[in-house]
């Protein structure tokens, strides 16, 4: 099962959501950056180095704080790990995507996120 990670950045009660390019997978919608797992690498290290790809960051992450099984239609399942992101160094910068946004965590439901991440989205926004 192929893993995807994805890091909780937050700032001043902001979570930095990223929305997808056009003419990707899942256009316009929107998600948390990271990315897949690399065969031998760890989740962790996984998404140390996505969010130096599509951010310019260098982050320190520090804890698990949900995962679960997902699986979109046609597709094989996949297994999304999401991290709080406890600090980084560098400001964010939008390499990779359409926009980037710091959104309060309330506001979260209100974006259109990708279906697998909106089971998450709705227990961050409840305070998890």
């Amino acid at each position: 099962m192929t893993g995807v990670v994805a890091g909780i950045i937050e700032r001043d009660g902001a979570v930095l959501v990223c929305r997808r390019r056009a003419g990707q997978t899942h256009a316009l919608k929107w998600e948390f950056p990271g990315g897949k797992v690399e065969p031998g690498e760890s989740p962790e290290a996984a998404l140390v180095r996505e969010l130096r790809e599509e951010l310019g960051i260098e982050a320190g992450i520090s804890e698990r704080i949900g995962g679960y099984s997902y699986q979109y239609p046609g597709r094989d399942p996949i297994r999304l790990f999401f991290f709080r992101v406890c600090s980084f160094e560098g400001e964010p910068a939008n390499l990779v995507f359409e926009e980037i946004r710091w959104a309060p965590r309330a506001s979260l439901p209100g974006f259109d996120f990708v279906e697998g991440d909106i089971e998450f989205v709705r227990q961050l926004a409840g305070g998890t």
